[in-house]
């Protein structure tokens, strides 16, 4: 295996959701090893505003990441919420790469999205209806990252194949 990937789906979705199955094949396809956490019992009361709910997902991809790391190259994924806690853990543990669908820059009273100094890619939609694309589009060329915008929403639903086709770029140019 060239390393390994930790795919983080977002709020009120799945780990077998449409986006992180999609990285996940093409993960398999370019000899990456992949898991795809589970955080569906934190988003049982559906509050993404609870401090305590995304403390718990950070600690949760925390965890498997530092795993991940003692046994080489990680690149880390997330979808929305997913990427944010991808962002946040990338400044606590090594990563290769970093790739984003839809990441929320600011999160009420948690710190601004942040990440390592890695490659970057991210995936976002013009007519995102939660996370303006200027606040994306600031943020990723504040840190040269590869962006991507697509005629979508917050979901992406419509751009499922783009997204997947970024991150076997990303992939690819580690």
């Amino acid at each position: 295996m060239r390393g390994h990937c930790i795919l983080s789906h977002g709020f009120e979705s799945g780990p077998d959701a449409t986006k992180v199955t999609a990285l996940a094949d093409v993960a398999e396809r370019l000899g990456w090893s992949h898991e795809r956490p589970d955080y569906t019992d934190l988003d049982a009361r559906r509050d993404v505003s609870s401090l305590g709910d995304v403390v718990a997902r950070l600690y949760r991809l925390r965890g498997l990441a530092q795993a991940a790391a003692a046994r080489g190259p990680v690149v880390l994924a997330g979808s929305s919420l997913g990427a944010y806690i991808a962002g946040r853990i990338s400044l606590e543990v090594p990563v290769r790469g970093l790739f984003l669908m839809a990441p929320p820059i600011n999160m009420g009273p948690l710190p601004e999205l942040d990440a390592a100094v890695v490659p970057v890619s991210i995936v976002h939609g013009w007519d995102d209806e939660l996370i303006p694309a200027q606040a994306v589009t600031d943020w990723a060329h504040a840190r040269r990252a590869r962006l991507l915008l697509v005629n979508d929403g917050h979901r992406l639903s419509d751009h499922v194949d783009a997204a997947a086709e970024a991150f076997g770029q990303l992939l690819a140019g580690l």
